[in-house]
Parts: structure tokens; sequence; C-alpha cells
């Protein structure tokens, strides 16, 4: 265990043992007939691959006219739904009253929302709530992309004595077209693992995708990626469902989605250390060349900067950025590199070398 978090393994606390936590159930419970045939038909076909059932009781939604959760009514439909198939249940709270309710209810985890988790005063409300209470609380990422905020998030669960505790990667906002409903980013849990490797990731393809035909994808890819498990929305008749009818998928497809997926195992043996090892090695070298090249190219970027100011020339010139794209772009597709990555890294590259330049420039 890590000194920077005190957090359980997911072993301690889940039925996964070593296995990825699946957490399977509809975006919303509807009522207590849909909630027990939906888990009943969950288990039925998924054949103990799912640890856990989520349902939605309180609904944070974007207009007040769509629909927000039959609330507290609904909590024993999902209690009795998981008592039904013995499996622990869990919702989604936003404020100490939806925990107190869950609480008096029996329901054996939390979650809290993405647009829960944007307001510390929001979390460190439930957090207090939650002093001395021994029960699992799983933290999905902010609606917009802040790393540092999901993390805020976690030190006042945990501060206030959570253990048993686990993040969800559910996607982030974005203004630019994309086949998603959020955007994966997948480097922001990347950077969280890398920060905190005690911290629990679950991957949530439901709301990342936003469409049943991309689950499978991304479940995969967060199996590629290690991490912990993923929560996906199933439920009884899917293009019936009063929320998020178009991510959701039948019991029975989950089923195939969980049958289907590749786990990655965390380390390797022995035999096959040292080809990864060696491989890693290679990397290394080119990494450490990359870095020595934007060392060289930042001190050009002053050179040209200097040439700049004595000229009384702008730091950007628009026809110059121009044509550095179009032959990194046609050099890059040549080698199989993505337009998009290309855009990105040359994007970074010339920020930089504005920086440098605006540095000289600014020098009496």
């Amino acid at each position: 265990m890590s000194n920077k978090f005190k957090i359980l393994p997911l072993a301690d606390w889940t039925l996964a043992g070593n296995s990825p936590l699946v957490i399977a159930g509809p975006c919303s419970a509807e009522g207590e007939e849909q909630m027990l045939e939906t888990v009943t038909q969950i288990v039925k076909h998924c054949a103990g691959k799912v640890h856990m059932i989520r349902a939605g009781i309180w609904k944070p939604r974007t207009r007040p006219n769509s629909f927000e959760g039959v609330g507290e009514i609904g909590l024993p439909w999902v209690k009795n739904a998981g008592l039904a198939v013995g499996l622990p249940v869990m919702v989604e709270v936003a404020n100490p009253e939806h925990v107190e309710a869950a609480l008096k209810a029996g329901i054996d985890a939390l979650w809290i929302g993405a647009r829960t988790t944007v307001s510390p005063f929001n979390v460190q409300s439930i957090a207090d709530s939650l002093k001395g209470v021994d029960i699992p609380v799983f933290i999905k990422n902010p609606v917009n992309p802040d790393l540092e905020l999901w993390i805020g998030a976690v030190e006042r669960l945990n501060a206030a004595g959570i253990n048993k505790l686990a993040v969800i990667h559910r996607g982030f906002s974005s203004y630019e077209k994309s086949i998603y409903r959020n955007q994966p980013m997948w480097e922001i849990p990347i950077e969280l693992r890398r920060r905190y490797p005690e911290v629990p990731i679950i991957v949530d393809p439901s709301h990342m995708g936003g469409t049943r035909e991309l689950i499978y994808l991304l479940s995969q890819q967060g199996m590629d990626m290690g991490f912990d498990g993923l929560m996906i929305e199933s439920h009884i008749n899917p293009d019936k469902a009063w929320s998020d009818a178009k991510q959701q998928v039948t019991p029975e497809r989950l089923a195939e989605i969980l049958n289907s997926l590749i786990v990655r195992q965390p380390k390797l043996d022995k035999d096959g250390f040292k080809t990864l090892h060696d491989l890693r090695a290679r990397v290394d070298r080119i990494d450490d060349y990359i870095i020595e090249l934007l060392c060289e190219r930042m001190g050009i970027s002053e050179e040209i900067g200097i040439f700049k100011k004595n000229e009384h020339l702008a730091v950007h010139q628009a026809e110059r950025w121009s044509q550095i794209v179009k032959r990194a772009l046609e050099k890059g597709k040549m080698g199989g590199l993505t337009e998009e990555f290309i855009l990105k890294l040359f994007q970074q590259v010339h920020n930089e070398s504005i920086f440098h330049q605006t540095k000289v420039m600014e020098k009496n």
C-alpha cells in the first residue's frame, strides 16, 4: 500500500477477487419489476462475471424537464433486487441527504457522479456525512478534464476515513465533434495511475461512448490499459429505458461483451520479462534522443528569436507554420502516424518554440 492514500485493494472488499471488478445494472431504477427482472437476467447470463449491481435513483440532468430519477422510493427496489441475486448494490449520491437515505435503506456502496465531483463543496459535504461510516465509495471523474479536481475528491473522502475507495473513468466533455459522448482522454487516468498506483480505476464505457455499439471497444481498451474493472449499463429493454437508452445493453449482450474481453495481465513472468525489458530499453534510448533533439531545436529557436528581434519581425510567422505542419503531416503519414497525433505534437512543439523566442524578445 502506498503512503499517499490509505486505500484497501479491491480484492479485500469486493467479490471480484483478482478478476476485474464488473458493475452492471440499469441507468435508472424505473420500477420494482424492472429492477428485479434486469438484475435476475444479468446474473443468469453473465455466469458470475458481474460482482456488483448499479442503478440511478437521483439523476442530475442538464435540463429540468428530463427524467431526474424516481428518488428515495426506488432505494428498496435496488436493495431487494440485489438481495434476490446475492449481490451488493450501489447508487449515486450528490448530497448528504442522499447519503442518509441510501445508508438507511442498506445500500452497500455509493458513487459520486461527474457533476458532483466538479464541486469541492459538494464532495466535502458528502465526505463529512460519511465520517465513521464503513462503506465503499466510487468517484467518477469531473465533467471537465481536471486531474487535480479528481484527485482532490479522493483526498477528501480518504481524509474522512473512507479506505474502500475507487475512481470511475467515464470520459470528459468536449466541444470538439467526436464519435464519443465523452472523450476518453486515456492520458488522464494513466497519469492518475502513475502518481497514485494504489487507487483502483474502473472504466465506464457506457457514458464514455454514449452508444451501445462502442461499449465493447472501450471496455477492451480499458482492459488493455490494465485498469481494474468496468461499469456497464444494462437494461431488460434498453430501447424503452427512461434515461440514456442508446448507451444501455441487454443482459444477453452484456454477457457477450464480458465473454469476449481479453484481460491483460499487469505483470510478466520471468521468462517474458527479458524480452519486454529489451524492448523498453530501446524505447528509452529513442525517448532520450527525442528529448535531446527537442532541446537542440529550442536552442535554434532562440537563435531565430534573436534574429527576429534584430530585424523587428513578429514571433509567429503564419506561412512558415503552415509549411511545418504540411511537411510533418506528409512525413508522419508515410510512417503510419495519425493526423491527430501529428497536429497535437507539433502544436506543442510550436508553442514551446514561441515561448523560447518570446523569452529572447523580452530580454533588454
